[in-house]
């Protein structure tokens, strides 16, 4: 059985229902066989990524960088996790005021630092999230542990 980890910050009410939206379409019925684990991000560790085979991400944009939670769960797990972690599966979604632009490069730069592998397209937001963008959270869940359903022997 596969391992899907979701490592979250959602300090609002636009993350917890772009963050509920992405549990529920990573937990669809037709997804088999994958053990999604849910982590608020200044709680999980290096263990819990090792023990992964996939990653779904979340944070607000705050000042213009990913929110400090996410920023210290990278810091965290980077260097115990570079090695065993080449290649894995990830995506991730992200909340802002008025611009994101700053927390997705950060992230960019940070996974590609790990050498993961993007699986499907990032969900940005700014503003309430609409109908669509919660949709498309679903969508990112669904869409990363299907991938590992996949992928699993």
């Amino acid at each position: 059985m596969a391992t899907l980890l979701i490592v979250h910050h959602t300090p609002s009410p636009n993350c917890q229902a772009m963050f509920e939206a992405v549990v529920s379409g990573a937990t669809a019925p037709e997804i088999e066989d994958v053990r999604v684990v849910r982590r608020a991000a200044l709680s999980a560790t290096a263990s819990d990524v090792l023990e992964a085979d996939g990653y779904l991400l979340g944070t607000p944009a705050n000042l213009g960088y990913m929110s400090g939670a996410l920023k210290h769960f990278f810091d965290q797990v980077y260097y115990p996790c570079l090695d065993e972690t080449r290649g894995r599966p990830f995506g991730f979604y992200l909340h802002g005021g008025n611009d994101v632009t700053g927390a997705r490069r950060g992230i960019e730069a940070i996974t590609t630092g790990l050498a993961w592998r993007q699986a499907a397209s990032p969900v940005t937001v700014t503003g309430e999230p609409g109908k669509a963008d919660i949709e498309a959270c679903w969508e990112l869940g669904a869409t990363v542990a299907a991938g590992l359903m996949e992928e699993a022997p």
